[in-house]
C-alpha cells in the first residue's frame, strides 16, 4: 500500500470517526442537556467537515500521483 493510499485511508477513517462520536455527543446532549457535549457534538462535525476539504485538496494536489 502506498503512502497516498494509506494517507486517503487515513482521512476516511478519521472523518467516520468525527461523525460518529459528533452523533454520539449530540445524542448524549439531548439526553443530559450538557454543554459540554454540545459543543463536542459541534466541533466533530465542523472536524469533519475540515477533513473532507482536506482530503478533496489532498487528492488535486497529489491527482499525478499513483496509488502503488
Amino acid at each position: 500500500m502506498s503512502l497516498k493510499a494509506f494517507h486517503i485511508f487515513f482521512i476516511l477513517v478519521s472523518t467516520l470517526l468525527a461523525l460518529v462520536f459528533g452523533v454520539w455527543a449530540i445524542d448524549d446532549f439531548g439526553r443530559s442537556a450538557s454543554g459540554v457535549s454540545l459543543a463536542l457534538g459541534v466541533g466533530s462535525f465542523l472536524t469533519s467537515g475540515l477533513l473532507v476539504c482536506y482530503g478533496i485538496w489532498f487528492l488535486r494536489k497529489l491527482k499525478n500521483v499513483s496509488y502503488l
